[in-house]
């Protein structure tokens, strides 16, 4: 913001500061008339279970004055934390400012921005966030356990000894079963072990990073570095920028030695019952050895990535008669010399590009089958998105994480346009290319990106490390705007009649989502008491993921490395309250709360 001889530059601190003291006024005491004061008609606030033990957006000036009514009132401290500083990234500078706050059941951190309007500073957006619960912090920094053997152990055995029996639970039941170890369940049984919730971690993979080490050989993380640390075990300096599949599967591998969590590898979940009364799980698993053990947790979560795990492959009508190999994306063989085949990819996402490159530099001739537009954008046009927060020079992760929060899922479309819109001008010349040859290219929802695509459908883009311009070139062919109709014996049927020859078919079409996965594991009866689980409810946050499913004592854990770091502490957060009967004491009723 410029300023003239008669115009003053506003005092910050003092802007952020007073406003500050009169929202803690108005939650001290539930005074909701004070709305209008302190929020612009748009405005927003987002907490994140301080207040509400949930994931919860108010947008306008009712909802407002409603989450203010409904929050606890009594003692809350909220104090500026650093200096407020002017954003001028749009037509309306803000006034962005970083806040501590404290209530008899929460410490945690908080986002302000104020805009000017009419004369007068009011609230755009506001950010409460829970990073502690009074009384049960995390066992870390001047918390952390001693070392060696703990309490009666600390004399008998050796700690070698004593994980051996954590680890297979010989003295004690787990309180939070956790299937799944990629990412996600690692990520979130080592929140967990800090807040002291035992918990059992098991993955029918022979290997813990198996989810990665088994996928094709080319794929490499679209996300750089910076953006997909791990909770509390950021990547070395060293780390390349973007991490190859194996490096990662080694990676997850040690996060969980060096984090000690308790991971049982090759078991699957194969019965499971919930007592209603007791409020326990009774969940029998088969282990590798062949061995069937029984564990009783009272918290079943199911991180088995934001997709789920059973394929969206579509039946096909010749099937039977196609004479070529034909699979699912999950099921692409590796290590397979496809020199002077024809392949096809159905599918023109993350998969479909990465497979389509890979059989090309195999020696097949690839044809991509894209059914509907993509949006498309390169490593370095999906860089500036995160330039001066997830970059070598950015802040912390964990400011980065909470700042990038802020802004409601919702909120400000028109940046995520504009963001858009830059990366394309970045990608002109890719963009064109992919045009000239056919590829049919979207800018996503309302033109926002690939953000929305995956908040609201969990997929619909590809992030290009090659595969493009192979296309431009002509060296992948495409048929577009067109589905698949039925298998012949040498290769597929189109939509519109005409028909494509191949040795090889691969459908990178997807998976059926988590839900689906819980409907196998658990059965139709819990499946069909959860709520929906991905994608935007009324208010823009997502549902059934890192919060309440609608079946008590079943959880969902989901999304890219950088969300499954920062909404993990939330889930493990509220499963913490609910063992030490918190949530309980808060009036908040099973199921869904919003």
């Amino acid at each position: 913001m410029t300023t003239t001889d008669q115009q003053v530059a506003p005092d910050l601190d003092g802007l952020a500061g007073a406003w500050l003291d009169q929202f803690q006024g108005a939650l001290r005491n539930g005074t909701a008339t004070a709305t209008a004061d302190l929020f612009h008609p748009d405005a927003w606030w987002r907490d994140l279970l301080a207040f509400t033990l949930d994931l919860r957006t108010a947008h306008g000036h009712q909802a407002l004055a409603a989450r203010i009514s409904e929050s606890p009132t009594g003692p809350v401290s909220i104090a500026l934390t650093g200096a407020a500083t002017l954003v001028e990234a749009g037509a309306e500078p803000w006034v962005q400012a970083m806040f501590e706050l404290e209530t008899p059941l929460a410490r945690g951190r908080g986002v302000l921005r104020l805009v000017e309007r009419d004369g007068a500073w009011r609230a755009w957006t506001v950010l409460t966030a829970m990073d502690e619960l009074v009384g049960h912090e995390e066992l870390t920094g001047t918390r952390r356990p001693l070392g060696g053997a703990q309490g009666e152990d600390r004399m008998a055995r050796s700690w070698t000894e004593a994980r051996r029996r954590q680890q297979e639970f010989v003295d004690s039941e787990p309180a939070v079963l956790v299937v799944g170890a990629g990412h996600g369940g690692l990520g979130l049984a080592a929140r967990l072990g800090c807040l002291g919730v035992s918990t059992l971690v098991i993955d029918r993979g022979e290997r813990i990073g198996d989810g990665w080490r088994n996928r094709y050989d080319s794929l490499v993380l679209h996300d750089p570095v910076w953006y997909d640390h791990l909770p509390y075990l950021p990547f070395p300096a060293s780390w390349p920028v973007y991490t190859p599949k194996d490096k990662l599967a080694d990676w997850l591998e040690s996060y969980a030695s060096t984090m000690e969590l308790n991971v049982w590898t090759g078991t699957e979940l194969v019965d499971s019952a919930r007592q209603d009364e007791s409020g326990e799980w009774t969940v029998t698993v088969k282990r590798a050895d062949g061995s069937q053990r029984t564990v009783r947790p009272r918290h079943v979560v199911l991180a088995t990535g934001v997709s789920g795990t059973e394929p969206n492959l579509p039946e096909l009508p010749g099937a039977e008669e196609f004479t070529g190999l034909a699979c699912h994306s999950k099921d692409f063989p590796r290590g397979v010399d496809f020199a002077g085949r024809r392949a096809v990819v159905v599918g023109s996402c993350n998969s479909g590009h990465d497979i389509a490159q890979e059989l090309f530099e195999k020696g097949a001739e690839v044809t991509m089958v894209q059914r509907s537009p993509t949006y498309v954008v390169s490593v370095a046009g999906s860089a500036i998105a995160m330039t001066g927060m997830y970059d070598e020079t950015g802040p912390p992760t964990d400011v980065a994480d909470l700042l990038g929060a802020s802004f409601p899922f919702k909120c400000a479309p028109e940046m995520h346009q504009a963001t858009t819109a830059a990366m394309a001008e970045h990608d002109k010349t890719m963009l064109e290319g992919l045009a000239e040859a056919g590829f049919l290219t979207s800018s996503g929802i309302d033109g926002t990106g690939a953000l929305q695509l995956f908040l609201q459908r969990g997929g619909g883009y590809y992030i290009n490390v090659g595969a493009s311009e192979l296309i431009a070139q002509g060296k992948i062919a495409v048929r577009s705007g067109v589905g698949v109709e039925r298998f012949t014996p040498d290769g597929l049927e189109l939509a519109d009649g005409s028909s494509l020859e191949a040795d090889v078919i691969v459908f990178a079409t997807g998976y059926k989502g988590m839900l689906e996965t819980a409907r196998r594991l658990l059965g139709d009866e819990v499946a069909d008491r959860c709520g929906p689980v991905w994608g935007l409810d009324e208010e823009g946050e997502l549902q059934g993921v890192w919060r309440r499913s609608g079946y008590d004592g079943l959880w969902f854990m989901g999304g890219n490395l950088a969300l499954a770091r920062f909404y993990g502490k939330f889930l493990a957060l509220q499963i913490k309250a609910d063992e030490v009967g918190l949530a309980e004491s808060q009036n908040l009723s099973e199921g869904r709360t919003a």
